[in-house]
């Protein structure tokens, strides 16, 4: 697997620099990029972008032509991290080890570098040299798993379940939105780019479900258990706000089990497809069991 992810990331890193590359500082906007950069290019594990060119791969495509879809989800990713860190969501000054984007820039430059990133995203879509069908398709998949219906509003639910609501349902609910939604886009639009049938499609998305809900479950495990110094942000964010989350509701180990659950979902939906599905069974179970 480390080969394959080496070498996702490597052609990810190179595509990005390509798709947002450093500004003529001499330009009057060129502060917005800067804080473009400074959050997309700061690292990260690059799993929405890698889900995309396997997916592609796996279907029979090349992954060098999803490169433009591939950093667009990316792009969605990052932009949204932007805007969680402000303070009028989550208020967190680190990520991914650094100072977060609106402590460096201010509120104003990062809430800018977030709307940026996310135009751009779609920009980047745009300019796939591939069937002009599959880059329209592409579009719309990540239009919709971005916008309200999908990852907006599961940040909406977040912001809301300060309101009394803490049922579980509500949980998996926001966290469909927040987090599965772009996970699913990343996965669904690498089979639009090689031209996948339809139950591929849907195969695709079962899948993002399983490692997604896997991912955001384990994410809440460790906000609780985790050491803020490996994962590069603070911990306890969630009880700080008052918010609940899985190992709240139902403990670590229930809450493990719930991963654990999830991920066989995703590897259940893997055999719908005849290629080589090793690397994504590896990077699903990896994911169950993360410390960073």
């Amino acid at each position: 697997m480390k080969n394959k992810a080496d070498a996702y990331q490597k052609a990810i890193e190179r595509a990005l620099e390509k798709y947002l590359p450093l500004p003529d500082q001499k330009v009057l906007h060129a502060s917005v990029i800067d804080a473009m950069r400074y959050s997309l290019l700061c690292g990260g594990k690059r799993i929405r972008p890698m889900l995309t060119l396997a997916f592609c791969e796996l279907c029979g495509g090349d992954p060098e032509q999803a490169l433009p879809f591939a950093c667009a989800v990316e792009m969605v990713h990052t932009y949204s991290l932007i805007h969680d860190d402000m303070p009028c969501m989550d208020n967190d000054d680190m990520r991914r080890g650094k100072p977060a984007n609106h402590k460096v820039y201010g509120e104003d430059m990062a809430l800018l570098a977030g709307d940026g990133l996310l135009t751009k995203a779609f920009e980047t879509v745009l300019s796939a040299e591939i069937d002009p069908l599959r880059v329209i398709q592409g579009a719309q998949i990540l239009a919709e798993c971005a916008g309200a219906e999908g990852m907006v509003g599961g940040q909406c639910i977040d912001l809301r379940t300060g309101d009394g609501d803490h049922s579980l349902q509500t949980l998996q609910m926001m966290d469909m939105g927040k987090t599965v939604a772009l996970i699913s886009a990343a996965c669904r639009m690498g089979c639009t780019a090689a031209g996948a049938v339809q139950e591929q499609l849907q195969a695709a998305e079962k899948y993002a479900s399983g490692i997604g809900m896997a991912f955001q479950i384990r994410d809440d495990v460790l906000d609780v258990l985790g050491d803020a110094g490996k994962l590069g942000k603070n911990t306890g964010a969630d009880c700080k706000q008052e918010k609940v989350n899985y190992v709240t509701l139902l403990g670590p180990q229930r809450a493990q089990i719930l991963v654990e659950s999830y991920t066989a979902e995703a590897l259940e939906a893997l055999q719908n497809f005849s290629g080589d599905t090793a690397f994504l069974k590896e990077l699903a179970r990896t994911l169950a069991g993360r410390e960073t």
